[in-house]
């Protein structure tokens, strides 16, 4: 399973992209500014976004890719393109981006027969079946909105887990625990200076994120995402200060991962 960085800063700027992740070439994980730089046969080829939840840098571009995309998959035979999230999530979307007015509702469009997106819901712990023997499981959060992280795990049950937006939360420490964990891209959104931000916004800071890494059983490959720009260097200082046993790195835009290999 490959994982393709689309992007992975906290906001934008030259060079930095916010949250997005390709899996393999049909599956997105959140819609950040970085999908924008996929070709469009590449777009065309996405059946199924999976969204954290619903704040700006990890959604908007789903609205513009199903612009994108229409024609190609329309002419391809092709069925809609899947948006799965929570319940909420989906609210937020359709009350406040596909309301005609923000942006045209592709779920009814081109026709409500025939729409270029469908939205489907999950729940925290639901396990999800996608195609090649791959699967989804949601996970838990904690954020100022409604959130979750996911795992996506092989045919072996090997397991590349995303926390999404969160701040501590010991369920899903908990669960990363009890799986086969390959790889864990986790948010870092604050250095230490910023921590008082941190807790209101729900995020991470290197020390709270010190504190979630020690409840994993083993070591594994971590790799810090959602850092502001220009703080980079900032933010990995003090989280190499405090990693532990685990193998720490920052991530970065056009990376690409392997897992379950």
């Amino acid at each position: 399973m490959q994982i393709r960085v689309l992007g992975c800063s906290g906001s934008i700027a030259a060079g930095s992209r916010t949250t997005s992740f390709l899996v393999d070439d049909d599956v997105l994980v959140d819609a950040g500014t970085g999908v924008g730089d996929l070709a469009l046969d590449e777009l065309a080829r996405i059946d199924d976004i999976f969204v954290s939840h619903s704040h700006l840098d990890h959604v908007l571009a789903i609205a513009l890719l199903a612009d994108s995309v229409k024609r190609l998959r329309a002419d391809a035979g092709r069925p809609p393109i899947r948006v799965h999230a929570l319940a909420e999530t989906l609210h937020a979307l359709r009350t406040h981006v596909f309301n005609g007015v923000i942006w045209p509702d592709f779920t009814r469009l081109p026709s409500p027969e025939r729409p270029i997106l469908c939205f489907e819901p999950f729940a925290v712990g639901d396990r999800l079946a996608l195609s090649r023997g791959r699967s989804l499981e949601v996970l838990p959060a904690a954020h100022t909105v409604p959130a979750v992280g996911f795992a996506l795990l092989d045919a072996a049950g090997r397991a590349w887990a995303y926390s999404g937006d969160t701040g501590p939360v010991p369920a899903l420490w908990r669960r990363l625990a009890e799986m086969d964990l390959r790889g864990l891209i986790v948010e870092t959104a604050f250095g230490d200076d910023e921590r008082e931000l941190a807790d209101v916004s729900r995020h991470l800071c290197p020390t709270l994120l010190r504190d979630e890494l020690a409840q994993l059983r083993r070591p594994v490959d971590v790799y810090i995402t959602h850092i502001k720009p220009g703080m980079v260097d900032a933010v990995m200082s003090q989280v190499a200060a405090q990693a532990g046993p685990h193998r720490v790195s920052a991530l970065h835009t056009g990376q690409c991962l392997r897992f379950g290999e």
